[in-house]
């Protein structure tokens, strides 16, 4: 942006004040992240700090989080998963607090066996408890590409897109006693491990570790958000994500992908839920 002689100072006062306030970052793993396990297992792949792999093997996973905090905000990521034969692994991209009553908001993908399809597993939890599971088997092949995870998270509602489609939209029902993530600052991890037991058919299919080491790549790290500091957040509400909602034609591609690549909805399972789904799924 140029300035004329003739920008007024209360203008350049306004603009150099939205611009500390909006958080926006345009994705570098070298200065937004560390790598904090894996002994080594983790690696950015370029001088620019656009490319990044985590991989696993019979020792160790890996992954990374981000350097700052969040209270709100919308972070995205282009992820390329691990190919072949990659039942009994997990790769993620969550927001995630601290404490034993955290908050959490999930993208998990877990492998399979070659030749069958990869499950997309997203959850919200709120003070530790979670159980808001929706499964997708994805329309692409999610090894042979890079494709885009976001995650829109504002106090009205959390909204899961996957290459700028909608899969997944849950609101803020607190007025009806369900809780929802509003007051505690996350962090953006992302990870690659091991899940035998349960990732892969209910863990019928397990690891084949002559396979290793597995490896996927996330690129493209974006973040646009309030960061956390000093016990408070400064969160921009001219920001697009801070009000965004689905329009009709977005509730109408995510009823689309709903209906054609949903596998598990929790609001549909009578048999976890007897007495009755829970109050936001009605």
């Amino acid at each position: 942006m140029k300035f004329s002689c003739g920008t007024s100072f209360a203008f350049l006062v306004l603009f150099l004040f939205a611009v500390q306030s909006v958080h926006v970052y345009a994705g570098s793993f070298h200065k937004d992240v560390q790598i904090h396990w894996g002994d080594g297992r983790g690696k950015v792949r370029d001088r620019d700090g656009k490319l990044l792999s985590l991989s696993l093997d019979k020792s160790s996973g890996s992954g990374f989080q981000s350097n700052q905090e969040f209270l709100y905000g919308k972070a995205e990521v282009q992820m390329k998963l691990v190919p072949g034969n990659s039942a009994g692994t997990v790769t993620t991209f969550y927001l995630k607090s601290p404490g034993t009553t955290w908050d959490e908001i999930d993208f998990e993908f877990l492998g399979n066996i070659s030749g069958h399809p990869y499950t997309l597993h997203t959850n919200v939890y709120t003070k530790g408890s979670g159980d808001k599971e929706q499964q997708f088997h994805l329309w692409f092949d999610p090894t042979v590409n890079f494709h885009t995870y976001c995650i829109t998270w504002n106090p009205q509602r959390i909204i899961f897109t996957v290459d700028g489609i909608p899969i997944r939209e849950f609101k803020n029902s607190m007025s009806r006693g369900v809780p929802f993530p509003t007051s505690q600052p996350m962090r953006l991890y992302a990870s690659l491990w091991e899940a035998e037991h349960w990732a892969t058919r209910g863990g019928l299919e397990k690891t084949d570790w002559s396979k290793a080491p597995f490896t996927a790549f996330y690129r493209n790290y974006n973040v646009d958000g309030c960061v956390w500091a000093n016990g408070k957040s400064s969160c921009p509400a001219n920001s697009p994500w801070f009000t965004q909602q689905l329009d009709s034609n977005g509730q109408t591609k995510m009823k689309g992908v709903q209906s054609k690549y949903m596998v598990y909805n929790y609001c549909n399972d009578k048999r976890r839920f007897p007495r009755g789904v829970p109050p936001e799924c009605s």
